[in-house]
């Protein structure tokens, strides 16, 4: 629509005085009008040049204005102009199949202008209103995926940077004779330092292409004791720094996963809840299975989660949120890691949690069949 231009009314009527009344109406509001004597010639008229409201009378012979009506939602293109009704006053209207076929108000014959000016008007501003509406979030996600690819490619670049600087403090630790053991203690902190930051950046780009559907989910038929035994003994170290006894139980137990994913969602929920459990205390893990999934939950003593952060503790960050009330320090990429990698295997992810008793964190796997599995992969033992 041209700057200072009103917009465009089409009116579908077959009474040529219906028309000629309310086509001088509008113009002498200054709209632009088509119109328009059958429900057809008028559907072929707004696919070439969409009109930004329609004024549609319900009894015409051939295609009544519900069937019209309904053709305009259904078109992708003309789904969004607003449809008032036109009625006789002598006529019942069927508000339930005029609202349920598209239509946003009705107007009844003979016309009220001022009652015609100010519904067209307001739905054409309701109109505008969308309109400006919908550009501001295109507006703001075409911003958000800038940042994202932004984001994503200066991440990208600093763990190129990280996994170089470990392997050049890893090869400087061989050497641990030259070095002495003051520095060598040193070097293997920083060391530390930086792998913990390598693994913060890469479940940056993990969970990046877990949102957008791009990693890729190799399933393979896996013993469920060993994928757990793999991850624990990530989580060794810490536990015994703490005195934690991590208890292991379940069933033999096959699992369609993808190996390493899996791994690093059991590590995750172990190593959050050895880091929040106080020492001398004792972590469970244990799973089982049934018929339609394979279940494993991680139970600890520590600090809990409070209530208003429970329904959230999946996204990313409310970890970090959380650290103001509950001096939890976490980025909080965990957590939503070990939720997208477990939805991308068809499961799901939950927690039970009482503040000041602990927490147990669980998951769900779907039991699949070989049938389901496009390419079988040999069990992992």
């Amino acid at each position: 629509m041209v700057a200072g231009q009103k917009e465009s009314i089409m009116i579908i009527d077959d009474s040529p005085n219906n028309l000629m009344i309310l086509g001088r109406m509008l113009k002498e509001q200054g709209y632009q009008v088509y119109s328009f004597p059958r429900g057809d010639f008028a559907l072929k008229a707004a696919a070439k040049k969409p009109p930004d409201l329609i004024l549609l009378d319900i009894k015409m012979p051939g295609m009544n204005g519900y069937e019209v009506c309904k053709r305009l939602k259904d078109s992708n293109s003309l789904s969004e102009i607003p449809v008032i009704f036109i009625s006789a006053l002598d006529e019942a209207i069927d508000k339930v199949q005029a609202f349920g076929a598209g239509g946003v108000d009705y107007i009844t014959k003979p016309f009220q202008f001022e009652e015609v000016r100010v519904r067209i008007e307001n739905q054409l501003k309701i109109r505008r209103l969308q309109g400006e509406l919908k550009a501001k979030y295109e507006a703001l996600k075409e911003q958000e995926e800038l940042k994202d690819n932004l984001t994503h490619m200066i991440v990208h670049d600093i763990g190129s940077v990280l996994t170089s600087t470990v392997l050049v403090l890893q090869m400087l630790m061989l050497d641990a004779e030259c070095i002495g053991g003051e520095n060598f203690d040193m070097l293997a902190s920083a060391n530390q330092s930086v792998v913990q930051i390598t693994e913060m950046v890469n479940s940056l780009l993990d969970i990046s292409r877990l949102e957008a559907g791009k990693m890729p989910v190799h399933l393979q038929r896996i013993d469920m004791k060993i994928l757990v035994g793999e991850a624990l003994s990530y989580c060794e170290i810490l536990a015994k720094d703490k005195n934690i006894e991590l208890d292991v139980s379940g069933d033999t137990v096959f699992a369609w996963a993808d190996r390493q994913l899996m791994r690093r969602v059991i590590t995750n929920l172990v190593m959050n809840s050895i880091k929040y459990s106080p020492s001398d205390t004792i972590v469970r893990i244990t799973w089982l299975s049934d018929e339609h999934s394979i279940q494993l939950s991680v139970q600890d003593s520590g600090y809990g989660i409070p209530e208003e952060y429970q329904s959230k503790i999946f996204e990313k960050f409310t970890v970090a949120r959380m650290y103001k009330t509950t001096k939890f320090h976490s980025t909080g990429l965990g957590l939503n890691f070990c939720k997208l990698a477990v939805e991308a295997h068809g499961g799901s992810i939950g927690l039970k949690s009482k503040s000041g008793s602990g927490s147990t964190f669980y998951f769900s796997l779907p039991v699949k069949s070989m049938a389901e599995v496009v390419e079988p992969a040999p069990i992992l033992s």
